[in-house]
Order: structure tokens, then C-alpha cells, then sequence
């Protein structure tokens, strides 16, 4: 599977809007690939970091990565939506990244099984080729702020409050 890395500026984007709520922070890189969400999070003051890929080959760079950066990072080499669904419904996660393959239909098949499984005050990032599906969440996300980089369409997700 080709690995498409979150672009530049939509990161340095993604973790201005994050910067107050990374310290200490739970993080769950979903559709990891290069790990760059995850290992920046930890750079940034994330407790933890738990990333999942089913790819081998990106399995192997990431388990490099902890190691050349003595990361506390976990690493699951499983297909996503099987892992989830294999964990409990605890609350886990403080910021959790979504960045699937583009063309995949991914996120609305991932989102119901994270939702219950982030903290109050959580936030969602997703990155999709999609205008249209990274503004339009079914309840109980709305979206808290959206952007665009190259053709990547991406946005921060918010709880609605009340909503669980």
C-alpha cells in the first residue's frame, strides 16, 4: 500500500490548533504509515502514542523510529477497524489521527468504533481527498476547524456537547 504522508503545512496547521491540549495528552495514530502525527505528538508533549498500521514494511520503519527516538510509543500491526473493534469501549484517547488511505470509505467505518473511546474534550483529526466527507460527520462529531493542503482535504472533530 503507497504511503501518503500528512503534507507539511497541514501538520504544522493541525498542531497549532492542538498545541494547548498536547501535553500530557493520550494519542492514537490509527492509520499511522510514516508515524510522523504520532512521533510529533510525543515531541510535542503527549504522555502516550499508540500506533497502528497493518503494513509491514511500515510496521518495521515505525518500531526504527521508536527505537532511534526512545519514543514511549506503542506499535499494533493490525488491519485498523479489526483492532478496534477487538479492544474495549474505555476511554483511551485524548486526540486521535485519522488519516486512511485516500479513496478507502475508511473514516465512517472508524469513527462509530473511536467515538466511544475518546476523552471529553477529545479531538478528531481526519484527512481525506474530500471536501465533502471531511465536513460532513455524522452526529456526535461536528467540525471544529477544516483546512486544505495540496489535495488534502482535512479538519479537527469535535464531541457535540451532551452527545456520547
Amino acid at each position: 500500500s503507497a504511503i501518503r504522508p500528512t503534507p507539511d503545512r497541514a501538520r504544522v496547521t493541525l498542531f497549532n490548533w492542538l498545541a494547548a491540549e498536547m501535553p500530557g495528552a493520550r494519542v492514537l495514530d490509527l492509520f499511522a504509515g510514516t508515524g510522523v502525527l504520532g512521533f510529533e505528538a510525543m515531541s510535542r508533549g503527549a504522555a502516550k502514542a499508540t500506533l497502528v498500521d497493518s503494513d509491514r514494511e511500515a510496521h518495521r520503519q515505525l518500531a526504527r523510529q521508536r527505537e532511534a527516538f526512545g519514543a514511549d510509543v506503542d506499535l499494533h500491526r493490525h488491519d485498523a477497524i479489526e483492532w478496534l473493534r477487538a479492544r474495549s469501549a474505555a476511554v483511551e484517547w485524548d486526540v486521535v489521527f485519522l488519516d486512511p488511505p485516500f479513496g478507502a470509505g475508511l473514516l465512517n467505518a472508524v469513527l462509530p468504533l473511536v467515538a466511544p473511546r475518546l476523552a471529553n474534550g477529545g479531538a478528531i483529526y481526519v484527512e481525506t481527498d474530500s471536501p465533502t466527507q471531511t465536513l460532513d460527520f455524522p452526529p456526535p462529531f461536528t467540525v471544529h476547524r477544516a483546512s486544505v493542503a495540496g489535495a488534502s482535504h482535512y479538519g479537527l472533530l469535535r464531541r457535540s456537547e451532551g452527545l456520547r
